[in-house]
């Protein structure tokens, strides 16, 4: 199966990306994937030819472009507790330069890519994100209402923007939420700021999960939670599929 290494055309230049598709010469339907905030690395194609071994094409963007081509810092092999912090603090400023503008203006950017691909199939798409990534796979989801049909968020910080931000999604939405990231009490009151606003969701912790579950080179990943994941997102990709 092919990763194709690309260049999104954005307002502020090029993003450097890659997709992950099957080689059958086909058409399939469009996946965004927003990484974690530790960006492009060998695990992130590890889980873009996973999810194109079901049939998608799965297009993964550098999130930072703006401050160089992936990896924009040097990652160990491993991240575990010893290098976090000074990893972290690498990666902080380029986290918040991310603005809500900058995500929205990208996102417009790499749903019209997908539009223009040959791989790609006609009909709507697909967003999923893992970690700041999951926040936005929401905006995205919510800024492009007749584009995005499916949003899959895992151990991201979804309710950063508020209530608002649910009332203008009307993709199927799965959240799955680390057991360390949120309490029962916190899940009850997202759920329920979901089900005013009307999306057609399902929201729910992984058990024995901490923040980052799904990442295999890091030390905080859960293999059970990563394999919950898969049936979750392909779950929610197949009813997409199916319409």
């Amino acid at each position: 199966m092919p990763i194709e290494t690309l260049q999104v055309p954005t307002p502020d230049g090029r993003a450097d990306a890659f997709a992950a598709f099957p080689d059958h010469g086909e058409r399939y339907p469009g996946v965004l994937m927003y990484s974690d905030g530790f960006g492009i690395r060998p695990v992130l194609r590890e889980m873009a030819l996973e999810l194109a071994g079901h049939g998608y094409y799965v297009l993964v963007p550098n999130l930072f472009y703006r401050h160089g081509p992936a990896p924009v810092i040097d990652l160990p092999g491993h991240i575990g507790e010893e290098a976090r912090p000074a990893v972290f603090a690498q990666l902080m400023p380029l986290i918040e330069a991310h603005t809500c503008e900058r995500v929205l203006s990208d996102a417009d950017a790499y749903l019209r890519f997908l539009s223009t691909r040959r791989e790609v199939a006609a009909g709507p798409v697909a967003v999923t994100g893992y970690c700041i990534g999951g926040l936005l796979a929401m905006r995205t989801a919510a800024a492009h209402p007749g584009r995005v049909a499916a949003v899959a968020a895992f151990h991201g910080p979804v309710s950063a923007d508020g209530p608002d931000l649910y009332s203008r999604i009307t993709a199927q939405v799965h959240l799955g939420h680390a057991e360390g990231d949120v309490t029962p009490e916190a899940l009850a009151e997202l759920n329920q700021a979901l089900d005013a606003a009307g999306v057609r969701y399902t929201s729910e912790i992984y058990p024995g999960t901490i923040h980052g579950f799904t990442m295999s080179d890091t030390d905080t990943f859960s293999a059970s939670g990563l394999k919950h994941h898969w049936d979750r997102l392909l779950h929610l990709l197949d009813r997409m599929a199916d319409h």
